[in-house]
């Protein structure tokens, strides 16, 4: 996988387009900047605020996709065709466009695609194809795909090699959310089962030691 790199040059400028609200006055739709782009689809809310805008910002959207192949508008376009959200739905071409999100890096795409394999959800289900996924998303600190690649370990896939790994990232992780937490805790204890004493010790050091 090639690493993720920052395009906020492209998206940080300022891109309106025309619209027209209730009150019959025109309004302008800004193109969202890289950062809100990632925090949008981290948060899953980015094919909702591409509705709440009125779908005006398609072609831009597309155009930062196909011809400037920015990750993150990679992503939003291949689910946008994926699931028909403003333009004609072609899961084929969706899917495509999330692979090329994800052959730059972006923990989203992999982890999005590792969910999908391990679901069968639009590709056939492959559940040791969505191991490889899921770890390339939680070295880069994903935490939804570090718990589903803890699952998946608990479930008999993928390799013994990784335990020790997954187990490390889900000791070091931090949330506020109590579903999380609680879901981290279960696949922590579904690892240690797995694993030999020295090496769940081995796996409580400090992030990144």
């Amino acid at each position: 996988m090639h690493v993720f790199k920052s395009v906020s040059l492209f998206c940080s400028a300022l891109v309106f387009v025309a619209g027209v609200n209730a009150a019959g006055e025109i309004k302008a739709v800004q193109l969202y900047s890289q950062d809100e782009l990632l925090n949008l689809i981290n948060k899953n809310e980015h094919l909702s605020r591409v509705v709440l805008d009125d779908c005006q910002l398609v072609q831009d959207i597309k155009a930062r996709a196909e011809t400037l192949k920015i990750p993150s508008y990679q992503f939003l376009w291949g689910d946008m065709l994926a699931w028909g959200v403003c333009v004609k739905a072609d899961p084929e071409r969706g899917i495509s466009f999330i692979h090329k999100a994800a052959e730059q890096g972006l923990a989203a795409g992999l982890e999005q695609l590792g969910r999908y394999y391990a679901q069968g959800k639009l590709v056939q289900q492959d559940k040791e194809r969505a191991v490889v996924f899921l770890r390339e998303a939680s070295v880069l600190g994903y935490l939804q795909a570090q718990i589903q690649l803890a699952e998946l370990f608990i479930a008999g896939y993928g390799s013994p090699y990784d335990y020790e790994d997954a187990y490390h990232w889900l000791y070091n992780a931090i949330t506020a959310d109590k579903t999380t937490h609680k879901k981290i805790t279960s696949c922590m204890q579904g690892l240690e089962k797995l694993m030999h004493p020295k090496a769940v010790r081995k796996a409580k050091r400090p992030l990144n030691s």
